[in-house]
């Protein structure tokens, strides 16, 4: 068994983070979801949360993700989402007026996309 494997996080518009790691957590239509170096290849759809990626040399990258796929074969995972934010780019005060006007206009979608970033942000 290998002891990482290559992460490559797309979203719609950018590649978002690309490198080496040892584990990545997704939520998936399933549920959350391990994966690590060996893993059985996989395909599935992921939901709306926070990805967290534990890199080789020790340090941790989350990012809030939309919606998209995650895919696994031969030591290489894709994370191809529609809207992907690393944790270290949102401004949780911005996202918490968003989160504040999307619950006024009864917005459930802006405020899902607004509730991830504020996890992604405390889990940073």
């Amino acid at each position: 068994m290998a002891a990482e494997l290559h992460v490559e996080l797309v979203a719609a518009d950018r590649s978002v983070w690309s490198g080496e790691a040892t584990l990545v957590i997704a939520r998936t239509t399933s549920g959350d979801i391990g994966v690590m170096p060996g893993h059985q290849p996989l395909l599935g759809v992921l939901e709306s949360g926070p990805v967290t990626i534990r890199t080789t040399e020790g340090g941790t990258v989350i990012a809030a993700v939309h919606g998209g796929f995650i895919s696994f074969a031969d030591n290489k995972l894709s994370l191809l989402a529609e809207i992907a934010e690393l944790a270290d780019e949102i401004d949780a005060q911005r996202a918490e007026r968003a989160l504040e006007r999307a619950k006024a206009d009864s917005d459930a979608a802006a405020e899902r996309r607004a509730d991830v970033r504020l996890r992604a942000v405390a889990v940073r």
